[in-house]
């Protein structure tokens, strides 16, 4: 049967609609080869995080980890990116309606008339999950009983974090953009809830777009997680979702990566480690030291660069400097 199947398709690539039907069978081989993924065993990820470690690299008591790659001369770099003067945000819009993928939305309750002169509201959010765009700090997870750079993970209290905290981003983080776009890169709208990114996929890319990442970069990966949430509607993305195997964590090491941006959660789920529930958060911010911005709307700023023909750009991210936090709600723009 699949002989059949196999054949008919060719043959339909060789007939009158073959455009159609041979970017369609393309695109289902790029997806079939996806869904093959790396597994680890804890062994095995215990040796890639030590391989991976920038503990030390910029002295014991750092705390900024690999921004400190975003030197001065690399934010003159990225501000002479701005050309057209168009600028973009990666925030998707806070999500006020419940949902398998939203189950506490974001809450705004009004105070009209204060003092016969204002209108006030207040704000109600649990931004870390998969609902809101938002950064991770190097304070939010960490491993065997350790924060990055060696801080013990019981410097994180109830009282907050007294290390890695919020507030060190008060300065905000400006730094050449690069768009990885995986679904272009396969000929597809969006990437299906199985399938996986590697580094050998971080090379296809660059081979084909002509760009590459450089120390200090921010790196910003694109599955299509919203288009596909748009096409099909919520799901349980905690349980199922595209992302990062640690072979690409191993890539954005070597080419020396400043931050990490996804519109999901950047890894894989279900985790490819055994006993490691989301090992590329733990690669990348306590083996690394590289904060996160998850969850972030690509959509937009993949249809700009697509017309502009541009896969760099200027990022800027300003966290709120919560002293103490662990993260924050976050608008990340790119402006070409």
């Amino acid at each position: 049967m699949r002989q059949v199947r196999r054949s008919a398709l060719t043959l339909v690539c060789l007939g009158a609609v073959v455009g159609f039907s041979c970017v369609w069978t393309a695109a289902r081989g790029q997806q079939a080869k996806a869904a093959a993924r790396e597994s680890l065993t804890n062994a095995q990820f215990d040796e890639l995080f030590k391989k991976l470690s920038n503990w030390g690299r910029w002295g014991k008591e750092d705390q900024l980890g690999t921004l400190n790659l975003i030197t001065p001369q690399r934010k003159r770099e990225a501000a002479a990116l701005v050309k057209a003067g168009v600028s973009v945000s990666l925030a998707r819009d806070l999500n006020t309606v419940k949902a398998i993928d939203n189950p506490d939305p974001f809450r705004d309750t009004m105070n009209l008339g204060v003092d016969e002169k204002f209108n006030m509201d207040a704000y109600t959010v649990n931004f870390h999950g998969f609902a809101f765009s938002h950064f991770d700090a190097l304070s939010h997870t960490y491993y065997q009983g350790h924060l990055y750079n060696g801080y013990p993970a019981s410097a994180i209290t109830a009282a907050g974090a007294s290390v890695l905290d919020s507030s060190l981003y008060k300065d905000g983080i400006f730094a050449r953009g690069v768009l990885i776009d995986i679904p272009s890169l396969r000929g597809l709208p969006y990437l299906e809830k199985n399938a996986t990114i590697s580094g050998r996929d971080l090379d296809e890319w660059a081979a084909k777009s002509g760009v590459h990442v450089q120390p200090g970069d921010a790196v910003v990966i694109r599955t299509g997680r919203w288009a596909l949430r748009d096409a099909k509607g919520p799901w349980d993305i905690g349980s199922a979702s595209a992302g990062l195997d640690p072979s690409a964590m191993e890539w954005l090491h070597k080419h020396d990566a400043a931050l990490l941006v996804s519109d999901a959660a950047h890894d894989a789920i279900p985790s490819a480690v055994q006993g490691v529930d989301f090992p590329i958060h733990v690669l990348a911010i306590v083996a690394m030291g590289m904060p996160l911005a998850d969850q972030c709307n690509l959509e937009d700023v993949a249809k700009e660069a697509q017309k502009l023909h541009r896969y760099t750009f200027l990022l800027t991210l300003a966290p709120e400097p919560v002293k103490g936090g662990t993260g924050s709600l976050v608008n990340p723009i790119a402006t070409f």
